[in-house]
């Protein structure tokens, strides 16, 4: 049996912000299910024609706590999602209202990551593969 991950949530005091969020900086697309606050994130095609572009899925329901405070330690398990710029998409995390968490570093012969936050305080990576990253 694969120990692979299958799904993954965000959480949002305000999920059609979030939504908005991420529709800008990714282009993932999101549908509504069943009646209660919870959307599917559909984060590309079904079939994924090679390994670079295998990924999961997952949903967005509102928050039911505290959001993280600014400049506290991260308490989850942080997604990495992977991109073609690093520094482009730096650039427009910013434009669609998030903020930089930790500053693009190399992960030597690996690539470039970086980690921001969205306009609802959740933390996610971004990892530009460069096998040349010192």
């Amino acid at each position: 049996m694969s120990m692979r991950v299958c799904h993954f949530e965000i959480h949002a005091a305000d999920p059609q912000k979030a939504i908005a969020f991420y529709q800008r900086l990714f282009g993932w697309e999101f549908s509504r299910w069943g009646d209660e606050e919870y959307w599917l994130i559909r984060t590309g095609p079904a079939e994924a024609r090679g390994a670079e572009e295998r990924g999961i899925d997952g949903g967005l329901l509102r928050r039911r706590g505290p959001a993280p405070a600014d400049g506290q330690a991260v308490n989850a398990y942080v997604c990495t999602i992977r991109v073609p710029s690093l520094d482009d998409m730096l650039r427009q995390v910013e434009t669609a209202g998030g903020s930089i968490a930790l500053p693009k570093m190399a992960v030597k012969c690996v690539g470039w990551l970086a980690y921001a936050q969205d306009d609802q305080g959740n933390i996610f990576g971004m990892m530009q593969p460069d096998p040349s990253a010192e």
